[in-house]
């Protein structure tokens, strides 16, 4: 097994929605890297966003039924609970980086669970948070 690795909603959005079909196979080929290696690592909030997301706010929504069935599949990574400490390190985060509440504890959760890197597209790409590295798995073009 190798170094753990968490996922944020939006690249395990991208693995679902079919808008944009390279970043959608650069997110199932990141999946399926890390769960093979069983190296991924979700949390309990990143699952929740997913469902809303998934759901409510893509052009082709997944019925309640068939987010429940990716979810229950996603769940066998090793997923992260919310609890007071962790919404305590999240809000400590949160001050020691400026960073959102939401950001902070996807960033608490990924630390809790030993992870080196975070693939997120929304957080600040190459930055270290408490020793966990950001990576957006989708860069922009060059000369963009």
């Amino acid at each position: 097994m190798g170094d753990k690795v968490f996922f944020d909603t939006n690249v395990l959005v991208y693995a679902y929605d079919q808008r944009d079909p390279n970043k959608q196979s650069q997110a199932q080929a990141l999946l399926l890297k890390a769960t093979q290696s069983q190296t991924a690592v979700l949390s309990a909030q990143v699952l929740g966003e997913f469902f809303v997301v998934v759901t409510r706010k893509i052009p082709q929504p997944m019925t309640s039924s068939e987010a429940a069935e990716v979810i229950a599949e996603l769940g066998a990574m090793d997923v992260m609970p919310l609890d007071l400490s962790l919404v305590q390190r999240a809000i400590a985060t949160q001050q020691t980086y400026g960073v959102s509440y939401w950001d902070s504890l996807i960033i608490a959760a990924a630390e809790r669970a030993g992870c080196v890197r975070i693939f997120s597209e929304d957080l600040n790409s190459g930055q270290l948070y408490h020793g966990v590295e950001v990576q957006n798995p989708f860069p922009p073009p060059v000369g963009k």
